[in-house]
């Protein structure tokens, strides 16, 4: 149950340092979830971007670059008696979502009349 909370705080914290700190560089991504390790020394940063491939890349290489300065912040806001080394990882169930939806939105179903509930 620690685990649990403490995903909780890492993706609550992160995000907060995504929009505040780097929002111009963020605007587009969104965190899904994090999973930590049981001994708490890793975490995997799962996240999906508004748009297209070209979002994606840039978030990809938004956090190659700032990586290690998220978890220095991190570092200064959650305190643990480990600091998870952060791994993040493209997460693609917001598009599968978007896109299933629009192959329901797609269906040509034919509306069927609504039955008199008084007969």
């Amino acid at each position: 149950m620690r685990v649990v909370r403490i995903n909780e705080l890492l993706k609550r914290e992160l995000s907060l340092l995504l929009h505040t700190r780097y929002r111009d560089s963020s605007v587009f991504i969104t965190l899904s979830e994090v999973e930590t390790s049981p001994d708490l020394k890793t975490a995997t940063v799962f996240y999906g971007v508004v748009g297209a491939y070209p979002q994606e890349k840039a978030a990809r290489e938004f956090f190659a670059r700032h990586g290690g300065e998220l978890r220095i912040e991190l570092g200064k806001r959650v305190i643990l008696k480990y600091l998870p080394h952060l791994t993040f990882r493209y997460d693609d169930s917001m598009e599968r979502g978007a896109r299933i939806v629009d192959l329901i939105d797609s269906l040509d179903v034919p509306e069927t009349p609504a039955k008199d509930e008084g007969k």
